[in-house]
């Protein structure tokens, strides 16, 4: 069964940074200190492996750097699903909450930029 998704998933390589998660309870988990490695993105959410637990369900503030664009992102992203693999690390599945759409142009670039090089391969 295909999955039909709003938005072109595009690969990427990203570190990103988490110290605290919480819930909309203001219930925190602080000092994580999580290494994390984005491998997709798209304009509804991310996709990230990282060797720490983070429960789903739970929000962290994120600051995303695109390599096509020097505009950085600050969004809110949820955690929506969580699957443990084989070598011991954890795949997450993420959305971002309240994106402001005005960086839609950002996300465009990005994909016409991967289009292109998977174009000259």
């Amino acid at each position: 069964m295909s999955e039909k998704r709003r938005y072109k998933r595009l690969p990427i390589q990203l570190n990103l940074e988490v110290s605290e998660v919480f819930k909309q309870d203001n219930n925190k988990i602080s000092d994580l200190d999580a290494e994390i490695h984005v491998f997709d993105i798209s304009k509804a959410g991310i996709g990230f492996t990282t060797s720490t637990y983070l429960p789903e369900g739970y929000y962290f503030n994120a600051t995303i750097v695109m390599e096509s664009s020097e505009q950085k992102i600050l969004t809110v992203v949820k955690i929506l699903n969580v699957t443990e693999l084989e070598d011991g690390n954890y795949r997450y599945g993420c959305e971002f909450v309240g994106l402001a759409g005005i960086f839609n142009y950002v996300f465009d670039d990005y994909e016409k930029l991967v289009d292109h090089e998977a174009e000259q391969h």
